[in-house]
């Protein structure tokens, strides 16, 4: 660890004094990106180790639409135990310009959004609303809107390729990146699929379970 580094540990060790437990600093050498943690405090949150690589750095900070000034703040990622981590990073720069470091800070929501469901749950709760035609009608509108945005997704993801030429595995990488991004959640998709490909919607059922079935052996 250079002195521009050790220059931080004060700093990690003074956020994570001031926001607690359930605050973790991690201090990464960019120079050296293989084993880039060189400093942790509360290590407990993600479990960071000293000699580990960095894992967001690419995906959630550089890539990010937040990321201006040298920083990414306010992303979200879980643990694998299914904790939330609200998390922000800044980049750290030698006399040179050249970016030598982060610095990490990931805070655990657990505690906070426990906190939250309790409160809620002291203030009065709506009462039931009486049937209402028009809110039904606004909904049914809001389902179409966006069942209407999934569609023209699948349109614009199959494309004008000829589908009947199209090979099996081609078929199944289309239905996968569609699973992947989600669009399976919205109702009538499943339906769109199968149209635009000229399949069955068992076909589409049975490519979205082999999809499923090879990222659980993977």
């Amino acid at each position: 660890m250079n002195s521009i580094h050790e220059q931080y540990i004060p700093v990690a060790e003074v956020i994570a004094k001031t926001f607690g437990h359930d605050c973790e600093v991690v201090l990464h050498d960019l120079t050296v990106p293989q084993s880039s943690v060189v400093y942790t405090v509360n290590n407990h949150v993600t479990g960071r180790q000293v000699g580990q690589s960095f894992n967001h750095l690419i995906t959630d900070v550089l890539l990010s639409q937040n990321f201006t000034n040298d920083y990414s703040a306010n992303y979200y990622f879980h643990t694998e135990d299914g904790r939330l981590i609200k998390s922000s990073t800044l980049l750290i720069r030698n006399p040179d310009k050249k970016v030598i470091g982060a610095l990490c800070i990931n805070i655990d929501t657990t505690r906070i959004t426990e906190s939250i469901n309790w409160l809620s749950s002291l203030l009065p709760q709506n009462p039931d609303l009486p049937p209402n035609q028009h809110y039904q009608r606004d909904q049914t509108n809001e389902t179409e809107h966006i069942q209407e945005i999934a569609h023209d997704l699948i349109d614009k993801i199959i494309g004008n390729k000829p589908v009947e030429k199209l090979r099996r595995d081609e078929k199944v990488e289309m239905v996968r990146f569609m699973e992947q991004k989600g669009i399976f959640l919205i109702r009538g998709t499943i339906d769109r699929v199968a149209e635009k490909l000229n399949i069955s919607k068992v076909t589409v059922y049975s490519y979205i379970e082999e999809i499923k079935e090879k990222n659980n052996k993977g």
